[in-house]
């Protein structure tokens, strides 16, 4: 296989013919003008000149209702996320994106954000791109202790996962757990909602259900799930997986099902009901991951339902965790899977965040991540990890528009803006959109905000990442 491995990376990578942005760490770029602090408006004008300016330029409008944010950093005071606290309502699940997958303003906002939604509006969960097995392993560690951060991130974010193996998802991690030392009845869990890797610990739960309540399942469950178990770490399992034939990688999805329909035939009751469920969704897992693998990936016309299928799983066991236990999440993703309606449409048909409203309606808020300019780590086109710079947003972009809105870092509801803000959220505009490879051929879609998020958080600046390994 020649293309497999390029779109392995592309799961975290919006494909799409669109505009390519050409990475700008050598061009000479304009100089941006200067940003107001975060609590600095413009010169006070008077209520006539106020009122005249939100109807003159989509800018003054969205200043008028947007709400400046102290800092970017998740230690200190969270007053200034109050007015977003108000934003999320009663949502059930929260979609915080990113317009980059490696920039550390970006994860340090969504330590920021979740810091706040766990202590002031009773969220209880957080979900990543990463596969339901890593969750599982670094929920043990959040809850028990079990385990050594180090090297479950190590073992865990391989490949394109390998973008969240950095120091600001560390420390994430360490505050969640922090926190759960000290609230051990009320813990904050983590949700690994994607399906590009099964790890041992799914199989192992699943014939350990088996073995304890469905012992006539067990010798059938074991001859379904033959060759399956990983015994190398993830991103050699994976790759090692597409190297089988198409037809091998048909067969493994189609026995997989079975399992999952072995499972579900007699419905768990009273104590066991619970595990029954739990039992399922692992082996649904399984299922979702050798599903995926079963399209061809060396096709180009299989990868729109290839997408489509990635998404719609990665909304259904965030939507089966959150009614499963109750808990309010907290998601993060790339902008383009959290938002209301794709980025890309010949690529990726429908998106997370789609799925997600048609799931939960209002329950699901969508908060878009933007930055003006700044740098990245990302795969170039040599299949290494770079760092990569943007300079200040072109003009007609969302992005230069919202540079010049008078916080220099802010939150904005889209759903309650003036006329004039309005009428430029509703019109196309051309916004970064940057995944796993740097230049992409989706870097800069064109999208109508106020159909794609209900909050935007806007950053003029951001930085690459620290990455771990």
């Amino acid at each position: 296989m020649n293309t497999h491995k390029a779109l392995l990376a592309a799961l975290l990578v919006p494909l799409g013919a669109t505009l390519a942005l050409a990475p700008a760490a050598s061009a000479a770029t304009p100089p941006a003008p200067p940003a107001a602090s975060a609590s600095a408006a413009v010169a006070p004008v008077g209520p006539e000149e106020a009122v005249a300016a939100t109807f003159r330029s989509p800018e003054a409008a969205l200043g008028r209702v947007a709400h400046p944010l102290r800092t970017t950093e998740p230690r200190g005071g969270l007053a200034d996320l109050r007015p977003f606290g108000r934003m999320v309502g009663d949502a059930r699940v929260v979609g915080l994106g990113e317009a980059t997958h490696s920039s550390h303003e970006f994860l340090t906002v969504k330590h920021r954000v979740l810091r706040y939604l766990v202590e002031e509006k009773g969220f209880r969960a957080f979900a990543l791109e990463a596969p339901w097995s890593t969750g599982l392993r670094l929920d043990a560690y959040l809850l028990r202790g079990e385990g050594d951060l180090k090297q479950i991130m190590d073992e865990e974010f391989q490949g394109t996962y390998r973008w969240w193996n950095n120091a600001e998802y560390r420390d994430l991690l360490q505050w969640m757990r922090a926190y759960n030392v000290k609230h051990p009845n009320d813990p904050v869990r983590f949700v690994g909602d994607d399906g590009g890797f099964a790890g041992a610990e799914l199989y192992d739960k699943v014939s350990a259900y088996a073995a304890a309540a469905r012992p006539d399942l067990a010798p059938r469950l074991t001859e379904l799930y033959r060759g399956l178990r990983p015994a190398t770490d993830a991103e050699t399992y994976v790759n090692d997986y597409l190297s089988k034939p198409m037809a091998e990688r048909k067969e493994l999805a189609e026995r997989t099902g079975r399992a999952v329909d072995l499972l579900k035939q007699r419905p768990g009751t009273g104590a066991d009901a619970d595990a029954h469920a739990w039992a399922i969704q692992h082996a649904t897992a399984i299922h979702q991951m050798t599903t995926l693998y079963a399209f061809d990936w060396d096709d180009p016309r299989s990868i729109p339902d290839l997408m489509l299928y990635r998404d719609r799983i990665i909304a259904e066991n965030v939507a089966w965790w959150q009614q499963r236990t109750g808990d309010k999440i907290v998601l993060a993703a790339h902008n383009g899977h959290i938002a209301l309606r794709t980025y890309i449409p010949g690529a990726y048909p429908r998106v997370q965040g789609d799925f997600l409203r048609e799931q939960l309606g209002d329950g699901y808020l969508s908060v878009g991540l933007t930055f003006g300019r700044g740098s990245f780590n990302a795969f170039g086109q040599d299949g290494g990890v770079h760092r990569f710079t943007v300079g200040p947003a072109a003009p007609g972009t969302a992005e230069h528009t919202l540079d010049r809105v008078r916080f220099r870092d802010f939150v904005v509801d889209l759903r309650n803006t003036p006329p004039a803000a309005r009428a430029w959220l509703a019109a196309p505009h051309t916004v970064k959109n940057i995944g796993a490879t740097y230049p992409g051929i989706a870097d800069a879609p064109q999208i109508r905000l106020a159909q794609s998020h209900d909050v935007v958080i806007h950053l003029q600046r951001v930085e690459a990442a620290h990455m771990l390994k």
